[in-house]
């Protein structure tokens, strides 16, 4: 590396030029990472918490949004009780509605109907979970909306009145809409299109002869791996593992593809634009590089030293971005849904350093055509 160091030193404004460019791409995947995830987060917070193993929609429903398509009944959720392997299988009830909470506040929420005492049903970290026919459960986000203990939300054109009761451990949304989880007797009351004037009651709930639910949430057998396609012959749906099941979500597919569409091209334009920047400066000191070679230097020797030079440029300046990122990322809006999350960060950081020496080693791969000849001053 004796080489490559004194070049980065002699060369320091260009070599920083370089670094900046480097930098500056480093700082747009912490942030495209960070926007990704937090995406993520405010689209399926609320699937992704859930200890599901696969969603089973009723058979034909279109996979687009299929959550609030969909429709299963209890022969359905019968047949994937009896499927080996599966430890619980629930109803689980999904639907958008707009609400106004006591104080005057418009609000939307995506009610989640879950069994009371089910796997489904989320721990509460504050206040107490599911039991009251009017009570809700609802993401800890809802309170950037004005929402606390004991808030009374109704839901518009129906009229119910529902009162919150307790706040999930964690952030749980759904197409980026807070979530509040409420008993799914308690939802099929509503989905029935009953119209309910204030708290929905104990009477009301049990008199209602609406029993369906949009999905049937299943739970496998600790390492047990269910046979999906044979479980959906037999209960006529159609089912999807849990990852799988996020792009059911509204609009879920659409952004999560632009933006891996957006860091693609990113990470080609590094492998580029290191690539360009070691090409130019191989063929400026290809003079340099032959009298190395007439005195003995070995074209591995020099490819190492070329690649360790790349590398330090590349590392030194990529933290220095990711450094950038990861503070810039710190002061983000709470509206702007973004989340720094070390595994998709260190993806980036290492497919940005990756890229960037494969770009480099193309640029350098010029030195074993270097003529020691060159070294005489055939060319001066």
């Amino acid at each position: 590396m004796f080489l490559a160091v004194r070049e980065l030193m002699f060369a320091r404004g260009r070599f920083s030029l370089m670094g900046g460019v480097i930098a500056l791409i480093a700082v747009l995947m912490v942030m495209l990472s960070g926007l990704s995830s937090g995406l993520v987060n405010d689209g399926v917070s609320g699937l992704k918490s859930m200890p599901a193993t696969a969603f089973a929609f009723d058979q034909g429903t279109k996979t687009d949004n299929a959550f609030s398509r969909s429709a299963v009944d209890d022969k359905q959720l019968e047949a994937w009780r009896g499927v080996q392997g599966v430890e619980h299988a629930e109803f689980m009830g999904v639907s958008m509605s707009n609400a106004v909470t006591d104080s005057g506040k418009q609000v939307d929420l995506t009610l989640f109907g879950v069994e009371p005492g089910s796997f489904l049903e989320p721990a509460a970290q504050a206040g107490k979970g599911l039991g009251a026919a009017d009570g809700i459960v609802v993401s800890p986000t809802a309170k950037a909306e004005g929402i606390e203990l004991g808030t009374v939300v109704t839901l518009d054109r129906i009229g119910a009145k529902l009162t919150v009761v307790g706040f999930t451990s964690g952030q749980a949304t759904f197409g980026h809409v807070d979530v509040a989880y409420l008993p799914l007797a308690t939802w099929q009351l509503l989905a029935s299109g009953a119209t309910v004037d204030g708290a929905p009651t104990p009477a009301q709930v049990a008199a209602s002869t609406f029993h369906n639910a949009s999905v049937v949430a299943v739970q496998a057998q600790t390492g047990t791996e269910l046979n999906l396609a044979a479980a959906d012959a037999a209960a006529k749906t159609s089912s999807q593992p849990l990852k799988e099941a996020f792009n059911a979500s509204p609009g879920y597919e659409a952004e999560t593809m632009t933006l891996s569409m957006i860091q693609m091209f990113l990470y080609a334009i590094c492998a580029l634009v290191v690539g360009a920047f070691f090409t130019v400066w191989t063929i400026q000191r290809k003079h340099e590089i032959a009298v190395l070679r007439a005195v003995g230097a070995s074209t591995g020797y020099l490819l190492r030293d070329g690649l360790a030079q790349a590398a330090i440029v590349l590392v030194g300046f990529t933290a220095v971005g990711l450094a950038a990122g990861i503070g810039l990322g710190a002061i983000m809006p709470d509206a702007m849904p973004f989340a720094l999350e070390f595994a998709p960060i260190a993806t980036a950081t290492a497919l940005t350093i990756g890229l960037g020496l494969i770009g480099a080693a193309v640029a350098v791969l010029r030195i074993s055509r270097i003529d020691p000849l060159n070294a005489l001053g055939g060319q001066r």
